[in-house]
């Protein structure tokens, strides 16, 4: 009995472990370093923006499967939240975030937007109408480069679709970080930036 009690205290813990995330290590990857997102910068090809014909946030397919039962957006929520419980579908019973845009913590999922950091339709406008889905897709759900965060709905509800010369975060202790993010998925993806988007890079780049 006692070997018993144990074995199903030990699958007890387990469960557990596996259902709930540890303190969020890191928001998205660290981007290149400001000399190196200047560099970047000067590479990328200045042009004013293309039309919007065409576009329908549906040609970016996101929020694809991932890890077991977590998609994309979910596994933003684990990443970026401070101990996060999900249930067995991946879902958040319980964390908090921290809107690095405005300062501000969040303590429902359900208040919280996973950011496209360059958003589809300023991809789409800047190269992407151009792209297979499949690359569409990849650049949607991209967990490798700076293009997606966690942050408060209202953040992100302001940002809407806007470039940097349009948009900036209210927390501006995180223009730099947002500016090296930025042209690092830009420079990534090789998409154009207009001249008013690179002065407002440039403004940023100044606070790091």
């Amino acid at each position: 009995m006692r070997r018993l009690a144990a074995a199903v205290a030990g699958a007890t813990v387990l469960a557990s472990a596996l259902l709930t995330a540890p303190p969020a290590a890191a928001y998205p990857p660290t981007p290149p370093d400001e000399s190196t997102a200047r560099a970047n910068l000067a590479q990328l090809t200045v042009a004013p923006d293309g039309s919007m014909d065409g576009y329908d946030r549906e040609k970016f397919p996101h929020w694809s499967p991932q890890d077991g039962n977590c998609n994309t957006r979910e596994t933003v929520l684990v990443r970026d939240g401070t101990d996060v419980v999900v249930d067995n579908a991946c879902e958040p019973t319980s964390g908090s975030w921290y809107s690095v845009y405005d300062g501000v913590w969040v303590g429902d999922d359900s208040d919280v937007h996973i950011d496209h950091v360059v958003p589809l339709a300023e991809a789409w406008r800047t190269g992407a109408r151009d792209w297979s889905e499949s690359r569409r897709e990849a650049f949607a759900n991209d967990l490798g480069s700076q293009q997606l965060i966690a942050v408060s709905g209202s953040s992100n509800t302001s940002k809407g679709d806007k470039a940097p010369e349009d948009w900036k975060p209210e927390n501006t202790g995180y223009w730099c970080m947002y500016a090296r993010s930025w042209i690092n998925v830009k420079h990534t993806y090789d998409l154009t930036v207009s001249d008013a988007e690179v002065t407002a890079l440039e403004e940023m780049l100044d606070a790091c």
